[in-house]
């Protein structure tokens, strides 16, 4: 445990020779990584996606927020020894739930503590606050994969957050259901900015049309633009990593969809910051903006 806490302080108290990015900003930027439906491999993309960010020199905090179907473990082959349950529940400090994946990328495990993180008392929700707020302060990234769908529960997150990744397919249920998560989003909050990951496309060309459908609808009937960010190749790579338990950016780092989402992960860094508006941004904003979304 006392090494675990260590490799951690150093983990988030200095960038490990990593270069410093020119662009760094105050607080990190909080993302959001939704589908409109189960089964479409939005926590396999949030994974190699933050191992792709760290590889690029930007340090990331996975937050596994989906409450009825949190694995980002399982994909990493990790057994948490802690949770978000025993932050709240006052049994260990943020370091120590707290593990260290593949790539070196820090998570937290939600599992059974999501629920509980919606009915906190004030003086409960100010230390969880303030706990990872100690850890965020030299953070680029911190990415929330959420639960699939419209629960409550994921729309809150998902609202309070700077930057919405929807993760869809080219197939017909998939790509409605994400022009449904769009809608009733955009709906209660018109700020929030969007971008779209295709996945398991043969390539560019199906991405764009899936893309494509998705923004002229939301165009059309929402006034809202949904840039297409980046696509996954269908690359039965990716399964044989999922089998393994080993991100396929690690097992297959040379793999089609490797490739593509190191490149998604470049243009991603190139998004400037959409809310401008808000006084506090980071941790502090986002509580604050998650916040006034649950009272």
């Amino acid at each position: 445990m006392n090494d675990q806490a260590q490799a951690l302080r150093q983990l988030v108290t200095s960038r490990a020779g990593s270069p410093e990015p020119a662009d760094k900003k105050s607080a990190a930027r909080i993302i959001t990584v939704s589908s409109g439906k189960g089964g479409v491999g939005k926590s396999n993309f949030t994974l190699n996606f933050a191992i792709a960010l760290k590889s690029l020199g930007r340090k990331v905090l996975i937050f596994d927020a989906d409450i009825g179907m949190a694995n980002i473990d399982v994909l990493m082959g990790v057994r948490p020894r802690y949770s978000l349950y025993h932050l709240l529940k006052g049994e260990r400090d943020i370091l120590e739930i707290i593990e260290l994946g593949a790539g070196g990328v820090p998570f937290i495990a939600g599992g059974s503590g999501m629920a509980d993180l919606f009915n906190l008392s004030e003086n409960d929700l100010d230390y969880f606050t303030s706990q990872i707020e100690a850890v965020s302060e030299d953070m680029d990234y911190i990415i929330f994969d959420t639960g699939a769908g419209l629960s409550k529960e994921t729309l809150k997150f998902i609202t309070a957050a700077d930057d919405c990744l929807v993760v869809t397919t080219p197939e017909p249920t998939s790509i409605t259901d994400a022009y449904a998560l769009v809608k009733v989003v955009h709906g209660m909050d018109r700020e929030l900015s969007f971008r779209l990951v295709v996945n398991r496309v043969s390539g560019e060309h199906e991405a764009r049309q899936v893309a494509d459908k998705i923004s002229l609808v939301a165009r059309q009937f929402l006034n809202v633009e949904i840039p297409l960010l980046g696509y996954l190749s269908d690359d039965a790579h990716v399964m044989q990593a999922v089998k393994k338990q080993i991100p396929f950016t690690a097992a297959f780092p040379g793999c089609t969809a490797a490739r593509d989402i190191q490149r998604l992960a470049m243009k991603y860094m190139d998004v400037p910051q959409a809310r401008k508006n808000d006084t506090l941004s980071g941790i502090k904003g986002f509580m604050h903006k998650w916040l006034r979304r649950t009272t």
